[in-house]
């Protein structure tokens, strides 16, 4: 594996292990993915070999992320929007739901996430304002092999996703990095784990438009 000159995006797009990794150790690949690897591992003090012989691991499971760099892009925005606009359309409804019982329930104990309801209701507009966006303007741009010229539009979504990269580390901040306390009911426990993934696909879905899919419609 050639790593000299890499970032977390090369890396993500050409090992299927690797955003397996990079979730794990909170490496984040997909607004922050033109970073070089060497200096991501060094601000999170991670070593070099042990993350490489762990990415190495994980690429024998296979995955479904790698690929995509090569295949048509009609293919590419179909999987987007019937995998991750999906997802997110079903997932934060739930996790709100879940938010708000736990904040009502376990208002009085100094571990509860206070804010987190707000917060993801907050994440929730904004996501589905995005999302109606790509489907609405861009995706059609793309399709119509105009990817070209839409420069403007792809700037506005990259803005976009670095908001939704903000409101994720809140999140995170809310929810002591998603570890339930140990007096976390199973409503609690089972709401850290949906934000999880929810976390883990945003992160995705980002990965897949900010290094894969808006280079290829600008230049091909």
């Amino acid at each position: 594996m050639s790593t000299a000159t890499a970032t977390l995006a090369d890396l993500a797009i050409k090992h299927p292990g690797a955003t397996r990794v990079f979730l794990k150790h909170g490496l984040d690949f997909c607004c922050g993915g033109r970073r070089p690897l060497d200096e991501a591992l060094a601000e999170k003090g991670l070593d070099r070999d042990a993350i490489l012989a762990e990415i190495e691991r994980e690429d024998a499971k296979g995955g479904e992320l790698t690929g995509w760099a090569e295949r048509p892009l009609p293919e590419l925005l179909d999987f987007i929007e019937g995998h991750y606009h999906a997802r997110h359309r079903a997932d934060l409804p739930d996790v709100i739901a879940m938010a708000e019982k736990v904040e009502q329930v376990h208002a009085d104990k100094p571990t509860c996430p206070h804010g987190l309801t707000a917060l993801l209701r907050v994440v929730h507009a904004a996501v589905l304002d995005h999302l109606a966006k790509e489907e609405r303007i861009l995706f059609p741009m793309i399709r119509a092999g105009h990817g070209s010229r839409a420069g403007g539009p792809i700037h506005v979504m990259e803005a976009e996703h670095e908001d939704h990269g903000q409101n994720l580390a809140r999140i995170r901040e809310l929810t002591a990095d998603l570890t339930a306390p140990p007096e976390a009911c199973t409503t609690w426990r089972a709401l850290y784990v949906r934000l999880r993934r929810l976390s883990d696909e945003l992160m995705e879905h980002i990965h897949l438009e900010n290094n894969v899919l808006f280079p290829r419609a600008l230049y091909e």
